[in-house]
């Protein structure tokens, strides 16, 4: 781990000189992203504050620059380490401008005078994060998505080479998460600044991070890439999953197909189904969907929210055999919903199927 940037060797943290978890190593270099996953009260604010020196390690080492925190003193690891945590900061009487101003302090003297060069710094760094016109705002009294730009700001403001964030985006909509997440690779980036943070967005770690470290119980149950880390039946033990399912292809949880007998056929296709499938799915009506090629977007969302799918191999004209099958599997349902607009030569039999339906004078809806 020596080679890293950043790194931890069998690091043990917890409370009272009590383990939590124990053997916790991975490396990290700048310009890369470590992003912590895993279920509530897992453990991870419990590293991110061990590697920040809020709680003394128990045992193991972290070093920055193959020398160890402990080595480094509070000045000068403030201008290599920036740190932003989920405790919401209530300062009295200052401004979005004068929150970020404090980042500037390792670098000022005694009585922490800001210099001109120190008044740019703040300005640029509140323009990076799209803020430069909350500058005189009460920090108090900015929304949530606005205080996260604000102390990513400040952050910045320290010049760090290693930004550490505790659930940076919990309190944050889906705009505001990909605005604060976007801000952050680009610094990322341009600044090869390394980060490493927690987050409960799945979908968002998978996305954006170089390395996932998953933190279960008293252990670290995984550390890799994302396309290592982010597959179904990993992340259902992780999180100990026993309702739905967790889709790694779209990266996103299912909830539970409805049980029972189907009552409605769909014929669907070229993603055409899913919100169809959905539908059902809160109304908690059980269906079945067929005939699908295996490689169609709405057979995988079907595999999961489907009582029932009848599918055919891949780049291949519906065979007979899956016809009669989703034929009579059709027969026994109370309607039919077609999502279809048109049919090519592969699924022409899913044509026939809506003609037979039509054809049993059972109900037919095409939604538009």
């Amino acid at each position: 781990m020596s080679d890293y940037y950043f790194s931890a060797e069998k690091m043990t943290v917890g409370y009272d000189k009590k383990p939590l978890i124990r053997e916790i190593s991975f490396g990290l270099n700048r310009g890369e992203i470590l992003t912590l996953i895993g279920p509530n009260g897992a453990g991870k604010s419990t590293i991110l504050k061990s590697i920040t020196r809020q709680l003394t390690l128990i045992g193991g080492c972290v070093c920055l620059e193959s020398r160890e925190l402990g080595n480094i003193s509070g000045r000068d690891l403030a201008r290599k380490m920036a740190v932003v945590l989920t405790e919401r900061i209530r300062p009295e009487l200052m401004t979005c401008k004068d929150v970020v101003a404090t980042g500037r302090y390792p670098y000022t003297g005694t009585l922490g005078l800001l210099s001109a060069d120190d008044h740019r710094i703040v300005s640029d760094a509140l323009k990076m994060v799209h803020a430069l016109e909350l500058a005189d705002r009460d920090f108090n009294a900015i929304s949530d998505g606005q205080r996260q730009r604000v102390l990513l700001a400040r952050a910045i403001c320290q010049e760090p080479e290693i930004i550490i964030l505790d659930e940076p985006t919990s309190f944050l909509d889906v705009h505001h998460k990909l605005e604060f997440l976007a801000i952050l690779k680009k610094l990322v980036k341009e600044k090869q600044v390394a980060v490493i943070m927690s987050l409960h967005e799945l979908d968002l770690a998978q996305k954006i991070s170089d390395r996932i470290l998953c933190v279960k119980g008293d252990h670290i149950a995984r550390y890799g890439a994302p396309e290592e880390i982010f597959r179904t039946e990993f992340i259902k033990d992780l999180y100990d999953l026993t309702e739905g399912i967790y889709d790694a292809e779209f990266g996103s949880v299912e909830l539970p197909a409805p049980a029972g007998k189907p009552k409605v056929f769909v014929i669907a296709g070229g993603g055409s189904g899913i919100p169809v499938f959905r539908r059902l799915q809160r109304e908690g009506i059980p269906f079945a969907v067929g005939v699908l090629s295996e490689n169609d977007i709405d057979w995988k969302a079907a595999s999961h929210l489907a009582t029932r799918v009848i599918s055919d191999r891949a780049f291949c004209t519906i065979s007979e055999e899956r016809y009669e099958e989703a034929l009579e599997c059709m027969k026994q349902c109370e309607r039919v919903i077609c999502t279809l607009e048109s049919f090519g030569e592969m699924n022409l039999k899913n044509q026939k199927l809506l003609k037979k339906a039509e054809e049993f004078k059972m109900s037919v809806e095409i939604p538009t």
